[in-house]
């Protein structure tokens, strides 16, 4: 529960903070206070395991000491000189080049996921050819708020909507297919679409695509989908661009989702855990495109924030730390763990109707029962609460939770962790089950 100390500072904020937090913001209405590793700890002294690390941000999990070092050394010394170069920038872009397949060795450096996706449909734009002004996208992708971004996936926001130039293919969400099949039966019918709609239309530049839909609720492709429609792509002349803003720089396994799935992107966007939790995103891509002249006059890769040289100190080191201690494939190994005792507590209710990841990342998805999986948005809200009351700390939106603890956490936190996830969950159910009899 939200102590008293949390609520006076909850309410003084509320006097001049705009509404509109993210759904678990709301619901848990905690304060916290400080981090270190896995754990949280709230203005009144409780403690938490952070199974959303931050926003899935904190691959090294909270306060890691060296990228503390590293950002105080930093700030000690130089903070922002526009985009000009220092004397760390080409460590980091030497790095890069080592993290990234061979094929992606041409960088630009940016502050936002967001504005890393907007900075890649400019790149798009300036170098399709002739006749080439559709991109493609995939229904129930998430790419940012900014305006570009959310007209890609005819994103509504209140009562008027902005008309995209995109076409939406359907994306792979087996649980919820929307084209009524079941797999393997279906063939893959979705990636036939996506190549009939988008992959072979000559009026088409890019595919901007998720390889794991994130907000979506950790929709994992099944084999053959994008094999399937990145070699048709490949053949039509239209560009692969991966947004691997959540994925990206280890998470699911990979350094790059795209490498798991089939997919050789012509561009990629990397941000959230790059930096373990700094803002801080990269454009990385094929040469002949990002050194385009049409793509690079001057000014195009340039922003306020961009190269900023506390964002590289943290990356960098973030960056440091995942190569040197094998931290990506420790998120492999935790990750199968994770699943298994996801799996286990998957058969063991009803109410949660699927389970689904890769990796360090994962997306429970609740409904009132599995015949009619009808989704459940209160029952997963109260899980979170719940979950948050024991001390694990998810990511929650809608009826989905989803977890993407630290790389760094022990085999001890990740099935304590799932313990209390699991008592979260009996708490809910047992309260929803109580108000069903009691109605």
């Amino acid at each position: 529960m939200t102590g008293h100390r949390q609520r006076a500072r909850l309410d003084r904020e509320a006097r001049h903070l705009a509404p509109g937090a993210s759904e678990e913001s709301a619901a848990g209405e905690r304060v916290f206070a400080e981090g270190s590793g896995s754990l949280l700890t709230d203005l009144d002294g409780n403690q938490y395991l952070d199974f959303a690390a931050g926003t899935l941000t904190q691959s090294l999990g909270h306060c890691h000491p060296e990228v503390v070092e590293a950002l105080t050394a930093q700030a000690g010394r130089l903070w922002n000189v526009h985009d000009a170069a220092t004397p760390e920038r080409a460590a980091l872009l030497e790095q890069l080049a080592r993290l990234l397949p061979a094929h992606l060795d041409t960088y630009a450096l940016f502050s936002t996921g967001a504005e890393a996706v907007e900075a890649a449909l400019r790149v798009v734009q300036a170098t399709a050819p002739a006749g080439r002004n559709r991109i493609g996208a995939l229904r129930h992708g998430f790419h940012g708020k900014t305006m570009g971004a959310r007209m890609l996936v005819h994103w509504d926001i209140g009562n008027q909507a902005f008309a995209g130039n995109s076409v939406l293919g359907y994306a792979p969400n087996c649980y919820r297919c929307p084209l009524e099949l079941t797999h393997p039966s279906c063939e893959v019918r979705c990636a036939s679409l996506v190549r009939k709609h988008i992959a072979e239309k000559p009026n088409v530049a890019a595919l901007v695509f998720e390889p794991v839909q994130g907000a979506a609720g950790v929709v994992v492709p099944p084999p053959g989908y994008w094999e399937r429609i990145a070699e048709a792509c490949r053949a039509n002349g239209v560009l692969l661009v991966a947004d691997e803003v959540l994925t990206g720089g280890g998470r699911t396994g990979a350094f790059l989702a795209s490498e798991l799935v089939g997919v050789e992107p012509d561009l990629v966007v990397l941000s959230k855990g790059m930096a373990n939790g700094f803002p801080f995103a990269v454009l990385a891509g094929r040469a002949e495109l990002l050194r385009s002249p049409e793509a690079a006059t001057a000014g195009s890769y340039a922003s306020t924030y961009a190269s900023n040289p506390l964002g590289i100190a943290a990356a960098h080191t973030t960056l440091g730390v995942i190569e040197r201690d094998g931290l990506t494939e420790r998120a492999r190994v935790l990750g199968e763990l994770l699943g298994d005792r996801l799996a286990a507590l998957h058969s063991r209710y009803e109410q949660i109707g699927d389970v689904r990841g890769l990796g360090l990342l994962y997306g429970l998805e609740f409904v009132t029962d599995r015949e009619s999986r009808t989704p459940a948005p209160e029952l997963a809200r109260a899980v979170h609460s719940a979950a948050l009351d024991l001390g694990l700390r998810t990511a929650f939106g809608g009826h989905i939770i989803r977890l993407a603890p630290p790389f760094t956490l022990d085999e001890t936190q990740l099935d304590e962790g799932v313990a209390l996830l699991e008592q979260a969950v009996e708490q809910a159910v047992g309260r929803a089950v109580e108000q069903v009899v009691v109605a």
